[in-house]
């Protein structure tokens, strides 16, 4: 997939004789993220992780921009021809409790896809649908119970078996482990980890979570108030960040050790409004190291080292 100057604004409603204000949720991001890799999308809370997966899949229509996959700009497509593409795209949400039907059974809420898309007996359906769910760790007795029956993790699994039961090739997944306990939290990565080889499968990773990306991650995209500010493989980010938001949150990063200390960088102020987001560099508001340029003139993004890029006016550890 390569995604190409993508924005998504969403309109904020004011008084009628009000000048029309948008929230700037995505605003022109570039990545490209490729085949059978887990690329993580990391980054504050409101900073736009959420609606850039949901936009690259078509769940809500980008403002503008180009989502390029395998060879076509699903962008521009009509809904109707989207449908074949549905198959192949999917995503595993964050929240197990409020993404499941809390009044269908098991079976229909993993199967109903396969209704949609394929032309299949009941017979067909449960005998694929008790597959899939062999596959994430559960049997064929939970193809007849409701949701509220299940644990967080197994209700996970159940979203996770909904999204590969069409054989996908693509999935967003959105902070899956986020809502889960942490003992509960590291069987469901490993069981992605699993599922990624066995399916053959391209992840688009949002969290938030950075020692979660250390574990899972190819490549990391950071973003900040709507912009990829920078990007490349896992190990070049966590070895030797060039942004200053990459290092603080990097900083950030508690050592399991007790003994072990790490200079913690704390940020200036607040997270600005994504409404009226700063002129120039989007972070000179909390950034330790901002200077004039910073404040007047909106950084581009430079590759610093190969397929290592980063939107500042002076990278950190730049040799």
């Amino acid at each position: 997939m390569k995604i190409e100057n993508l924005k998504k604004y969403f309109p904020v409603k004011n008084g009628v004789f009000k000048k029309s204000e948008y929230v700037h949720a995505v605003d022109n991001v570039d990545l490209e993220i490729p085949k059978e890799k887990i690329f993580s999308v990391v980054g504050e809370s409101g900073s736009g992780k959420t609606t850039l997966g949901r936009t690259v899949l078509r769940l809500v229509e980008p403002t503008s921009g180009q989502v390029i996959y395998n060879g076509a700009d699903i962008t521009k497509i009509s809904q109707h021809k989207m449908v074949k593409f549905r198959k192949k795209m999917q995503i595993v949400f964050q929240d197990p409790y409020n993404s499941l039907h809390p009044r269908r059974l098991v079976k229909d809420i993993v199967g109903e896809s396969l209704v949609i898309h394929e032309r299949i007996t009941s017979t067909e359906m449960l005998s694929r649908v008790k597959d899939i769910l062999g596959k994430v760790g559960l049997n064929e007795d939970h193809m007849f119970r409701y949701p509220h029956e299940f644990s967080g993790g197994q209700r996970q699994r159940i979203a996770i078996a909904r999204a590969l039961i069409l054989n996908p090739e693509f999935l967003v997944l959105d902070e899956p482990t986020s809502a889960l306990d942490v003992s509960v939290q590291a069987v469901i990565l490993e069981l992605l980890k699993k599922l990624k080889d066995e399916f053959s499968l391209t992840y688009l990773f949002i969290t938030h979570n950075l020692a979660v990306v250390d574990y899972m991650s190819d490549f990391v995209a950071v973003m900040y108030l709507g912009q990829i500010v920078e990007v490349g493989k896992k190990d070049d980010i966590f070895s030797s960040p060039m942004h200053p938001y990459t290092y603080a949150l990097l900083s950030s990063i508690p050592k399991p050790d007790p003994k072990q200390k790490r200079a913690t960088v704390v940020f200036k102020g607040e997270i600005p409004s994504a409404v009226n987001p700063p002129s120039g560099c989007r972070f000179h508001t909390r950034c330790l190291y901002a200077q004039d340029i910073c404040r007047t003139e909106e950084p581009r993004s430079l590759e610093i080292f190969k397929g290592h890029f980063v939107k500042c006016h002076f990278p950190l550890n730049k040799k």
